[in-house]
């Protein structure tokens, strides 16, 4: 493997470096997709809701979202080695905190629960785009699209992988076994990191801390939780809509700090870049087809073709693997062909599925629907990287690790509103449909076409965005 220099000039195995950066951050992750699977079990075990156990999914977005802005100025203020300690030192708490927390005390155990779960979020939501950060200025510009498309892979396999692990974990042991497996993993991560795996390798310019922002910051909380309500039924709106316009005046107050200070938390003069901006809406863009896909299509194959949730679940499997077989690929293509051929490539992939989607919804046949999500997935393969890393490029080397923080941040956000719109679309044009005497199995079709309709709007704007993209650097 490659040997380098560190920042203290001592030589380092880079390969070795990346490896267990990267198996760290897929454990994270597939800790995200493997949730879902054992949500009946745990409902089971503690005797509660779906719509209470889903606030494992909900708090760890929230809590993420948070974190995520912070993690420039760590890397600025802490070693790469303390900084990865740290995160994965606050997933592998949290994780065992989850293994101990009672089953048989019902509510009060899943609080206990959810503390794990919130320090998971936290460990998460700071390496997330760390690691990116750290792939990104380690490797040479030209060869960056190739290093992230691996990143693209680790994460997409992960996606694929962890409902597989979890069913099969949970088919033969106890839930505690998902969270132990992956204390497991983690805790060998540490102690290679520890041994002298991870270096540290980048620059610092440390600064203050500046705790308002931090404060503000937590406009996020209600905005998400805003989002998150939108279309559900029965919504107490004067609370969440003062919420949501209490949220986004901390959020405003947040932005105009960071300009004013000297030095920000979080650097937002990074929006002022053109082609990052383009960046930001092309990964966005890509990340709604993707989470709209995962959560939409499984819905119609248990509402329409009367699928299990087992078999609806394995039924986006093979998207997720595509996806993770052709990120490498896409990031080897970049890196020849240029950002705007790829990128067109993918959302026009991406536009080409959710049409495919649209003309088979009505078929009732699984396989046509197996193979528009898997378009669309492998769509993503070419956008998503791809469109990280051209932000990355588009911006001076000291500004890299706020702009993976911003962009990560922005995809997550973008991303749950675009859930909660494809689903409140849905419900509505199902709604009306039944208001007007349509039966309800071809009442809730035109629902999923009509998201399909959206999805595939969306796609053509992607696909306009990157037309009009071109090959130049860019500056602040």
């Amino acid at each position: 493997m490659m040997t380098t220099l560190d920042q203290t000039g001592t030589p380092y195995r880079r390969g070795w470096f990346i490896v267990t950066l990267l198996l760290g951050t897929f454990t994270m992750s597939l800790s995200q997709s493997a949730l879902s699977t054992a949500y009946p079990t745990l409902m089971h075990s503690f005797g509660l809701s779906a719509d209470v156990i889903q606030w494992l999914t909900t708090g760890f977005m929230l809590v993420m979202c948070i974190s995520m802005p912070i993690s420039p100025w760590l890397l600025n203020n802490l070693s790469f080695p303390a900084m990865f300690t740290l995160a994965l030192g606050m997933f592998d708490l949290g994780t065992l905190i989850i293994v101990a927390a009672p089953a048989a005390w019902g509510a009060a155990g899943f609080g206990i629960m959810m503390v794990g779960r919130i320090l998971e979020a936290g460990g998460v939501g700071l390496l997330f785009p760390s690691y990116q950060t750290v792939l990104l200025e380690i490797t040479p510009k030209d060869q960056r699209a190739t290093t992230m498309g691996l990143a693209g892979l680790v994460m997409g396999s992960a996606l694929a992988c962890g409902p597989i692990v979890a069913g099969i974990l949970l088919k033969m042991f106890a839930w505690q076994a998902v969270f132990i497996f992956f204390a497991v993993v983690i805790t060998i991560v540490l102690l290679v990191a520890r041994g002298g795996a991870i270096r540290d390798v980048l620059p610092r310019r440390q600064s203050e801390l500046d705790w308002c922002s931090l404060v503000l910051l937590l406009g996020i909380i209600g905005l998400m939780l805003g989002i998150d309500q939108i279309g559900k039924p029965g919504v107490a709106w004067h609370w969440y809509g003062a919420g949501v316009l209490l949220s986004l005046a901390m959020l405003t107050g947040f932005t105009w700090r960071q300009f004013h200070l000297p030095q920000p938390v979080l650097e937002l003069r990074v929006l002022l870049n053109f082609k990052y901006d383009l960046a930001i809406l092309l990964t966005s863009l890509a990340y709604v087809a993707l989470i709209v896909t995962t959560i939409i299509f499984p819905l119609y194959y248990q509402e329409v073709l009367h699928l299990s949730p087992f078999w609806s679940g394995l039924a986006l499997v093979p998207g997720a693997a595509l996806l993770s077989l052709l990120n490498p690929l896409t990031g080897r293509l970049a890196d020849r062909l240029g950002f705007q051929p790829t990128l067109m490539l993918g959302m026009g992939l991406i536009a080409g599925g959710w049409l495919l989607a649209w003309w088979q919804v009505a078929s009732g046949h699984l396989l046509p629907m197996i193979g528009a999500a898997m378009v669309i997935e492998g769509g993503n393969a070419f956008v998503m990287m791809p469109a990280v890393t051209l932000g990355a490029n588009a911006l001076p080397d000291a500004l890299v690790a706020h702009g993976t923080a911003v962009i990560t941040t922005f995809r997550q956000l973008i991303g749950s509103t675009g859930v909660a719109v494809m689903t409140l679309l849905l419900t509505q044009e199902t709604q009306a449909a039944v208001h007007r005497g349509i039966a309800l199995l071809p009442a809730a079709i035109g629902g999923y076409r009509q998201v399909c309709l959206v999805m595939l709007g969306l796609a053509g704007l992607g696909l306009l965005l990157a037309f009009g993209l071109r090959e130049h650097r860019a500056t602040i």
